[in-house]
């Protein structure tokens, strides 16, 4: 099975729910030349969403986030999986971490239709160093 792993970093920033709310923030992001790696939003409540953005360029993104006057949270360290969409893709890589004895507290996936999928995954601060090891980046 064929996949990448590499470092990203991601950061947090929390908009109240209302339609329009996100075409706003990524039209912005376009606008100022920052090209999104992954992009998640969860409800944190009745009137907000939290959006975790992984920018491609983390200290353009906060330079950016700082010059639109936006409040975001970050970076974070995270790792991002990109590779071929096979039966079973994901279990090479979780039982690596897992051999590692890391864990996984949180993790989004996609595959594009097309043959490939990207995977983000969160792992504590504490265990990053060694889930970079146990994955070979």
């Amino acid at each position: 099975m064929a996949y990448r792993v590499r470092r990203v970093g991601y950061f947090y920033l929390t908009l109240n729910d209302q339609p329009g709310e996100g075409y706003h923030l990524l039209s912005e992001l376009a606008k100022l030349g920052i090209n999104l790696l992954a992009f998640t939003g969860v409800p944190i409540g009745p009137q907000r969403t939290q959006l975790s953005a992984f920018p491609e360029d983390d200290a353009k993104f906060k330079a950016a986030a700082d010059r639109a006057g936006l409040v975001v949270d970050g970076p974070h360290p995270a790792l991002l999986v990109q590779g071929d969409d096979e039966l079973g893709a994901l279990a090479g890589v979780h039982e690596r971490l897992r051999d590692a004895t890391v864990n996984v507290y949180a993790s989004h996936g996609v595959t594009d239709g097309k043959g490939t999928f990207g995977y983000v995954l969160y792992v504590r601060p504490d265990q990053y160093e060694q889930a970079v090891r146990a994955l070979g980046v």
